[in-house]
């Protein structure tokens, strides 16, 4: 971990400051709200977040992106996670086809093992378990359990390790879940700054926000398909994209050759793709930014002095990460008779 300077460090106050604006639409969320009522439901979700890791890896960063897709729709309230037999629902749109199910199951297990202890029974709901299960899916490294650390020792994976930070609670589950409402409401590859910084703007969301949420980038993969029109057929004499670097475009193609199967993936991040780090920022300063709306955080020179920042002190990127991803699960928040307290997951009561 780099000693962050002189100014790096007055750096990291402003941006941080700059994340700091109050909502109105999340002022019933508290860290302990569930005391009285499931008093040892984050020790429950945990457990089960872990037992999930030990037999993938791909537990952290799916579970990550569906935290990220259910609160950019319809707030978060874990109506991604709804289903529906006529393939209307939030997971059936184009956007969320790609999502792992490992993210899903990581929740639906996590909520059994809490409805499984008498005292919590009908009363944690599963935007807050999802919530929790995103915060421990982050932290969580290869000391946890043997059969991860065996696995590490063997394959070279390394753990996502990231930073932990206490989760606002007390949200409520929606009741309503459609294809449609994905529309134009997440973020495409293709995308550059502006359009990333309206859409994220829209969730009161700054630049910074955006910046250090990118950065979950850091750990998993995306399917090839998402990313050919970088490689082969961008509007250039080499038809690559010229902000990729070439010797990476070249690594892309071999990983990503025409034709190729549709289940075929690329890291996010080529060199620690297991690993919750900022390494994520220096791939971007070397042209290595997987997708377009990854590239322009440093093409852009409105962004590129955060990603230099987080780049070079992993601490800033840390605590940047840790404010957006709070502010990220205050989107949309349901309370009242605004929804339930699932008892699966999958469907409405």
């Amino acid at each position: 971990m780099n000693s962050p300077t002189l100014l790096s460090l007055s750096s990291l106050f402003l941006l941080l400051l700059s994340t700091s604006t109050t909502s109105t639409s999340h002022t019933l969320l508290r860290k302990d709200y569930y005391k009285d009522s499931c008093p040892n439901v984050e020790s429950i979700v945990r457990a089960a977040v872990e037992k999930k890791f030990e037999q993938t890896f791909t537990t952290a960063p799916a579970t990550l992106r569906l935290f990220f897709h259910d609160c950019f729709v319809r707030g978060c309230d874990a109506s991604v996670i709804l289903f529906s037999r006529n393939s209307t629902a939030e997971k059936d749109n184009s956007d969320n086809l790609s999502l792992a199910g490992d993210g899903f199951d990581t929740v639906i297990r996590a909520k059994e093992a809490v409805e499984s202890v008498p005292s919590c029974r009908h009363k944690v709901s599963c935007a807050d378990i999802l919530a929790l299960a995103t915060r421990d899916a982050v932290k969580l490294d290869s000391r946890v359990g043997s059969v991860i650390k065996r696995w590490c020792e063997v394959e070279h994976y390394c753990s996502t390790g990231g930073p932990t930070y206490e989760v606002e609670l007390g949200r409520l589950d929606g009741r309503i879940s459609t294809r449609k409402s994905v529309r134009h409401h997440l973020p495409k590859p293709e995308f550059g700054l502006n359009q990333l910084k309206s859409m994220f703007a829209s969730h009161g969301l700054t630049l910074t926000d955006l910046v250090a949420l990118s950065g979950a980038h850091t750990i998993g993969f995306s399917h090839c398909t998402r990313v050919y029109k970088r490689i082969y057929s961008f509007k250039s004499k080499t038809r690559i994209d010229p902000t990729l670097d070439l010797q990476y475009a070249k690594l892309l193609q071999q990983r990503c050759p025409r034709n190729a199967d549709p289940r075929a993936v690329a890291d996010l991040d080529p060199h620690t793709p297991n690993t919750f780090d900022n390494v994520y920022y220096k791939n971007l300063q070397q042209g290595k930014g997987l997708f377009t709306s990854d590239q322009t955080l440093f093409t852009d020179k409105k962004s590129r002095k955060i990603v230099n920042l987080f780049a070079s002190n992993s601490t800033a990127f840390e605590g940047a990460f840790v404010v957006a991803m709070t502010k990220l699960g205050r989107i949309g928040v349901k309370t009242g008779n605004q929804g339930e307290i699932r008892r699966d997951c999958a469907a409405v009561n």
